[in-house]
């Protein structure tokens, strides 16, 4: 059997024909994935395709697994949001990062209207990176709204983060 370069450069065995189009190589290929993570259907399809199996098998075993409940964007969607906004990103680059993945969008939407505290996040973060103290400086201030904006946050996020300036105070009527 004909070998090939991988992720990290491993050998990985290439496919005979029986295997390609046969659904049990195809599950079993797709349940060893899953038993190492979470996927979406976008992706988990298109890593059976390339590894080599042909595209009715590989539909075939992602409509048994959807049935299953082996396979839920709405699940991966939800657990891709809570992680990754632990890890200090912004709706904005969640939803980027799904979208990417080939979630659809209105299950993005409520994944990331799920209950996050987007301010509180973005606070944590920007304390994380920058300390406690808030900056006075507006130098400072630019640069650690630009590392919350790359992070993903919103604009209102970011103000709210970094407590605001006097005149963003000043037009608050609820001080």
């Amino acid at each position: 059997m004909r070998e090939r370069r991988g992720f990290g450069g491993r050998p990985r065995k290439l496919l005979d024909d029986t295997q390609r189009i046969d659904p049990l190589a195809v599950r079993a290929k797709a349940l060893a994935l899953l038993a190492r993570r979470d996927f979406c259907v976008a992706d988990l399809s298109a890593r059976l395709r390339e590894r080599g199996f042909v595209e009715e098998a590989v539909g075939q075993v992602i409509e048994e697994l959807l049935e299953e409940r082996l396979l839920n964007d709405e699940r991966y969607a939800l657990h891709y949001v809570h992680a990754h906004s632990q890890r200090g990103q912004g709706p904005r680059r969640i939803r980027q990062d799904l979208s990417a993945l080939g979630v659809e969008k209105a299950l993005v939407e409520a994944a990331l209207d799920e209950g996050q505290d987007w301010v509180a996040i973005a606070r944590d973060t920007r304390r994380r990176k920058f300390g406690e103290e808030v900056p006075a400086d507006w130098a400072e201030r630019a640069r650690q709204a630009r590392f919350l904006q790359y992070r993903g946050f919103s604009n209102d996020h970011i103000r709210s983060a970094l407590g605001g300036s006097e005149a963003d105070l000043a037009l608050d009527p609820d001080p």
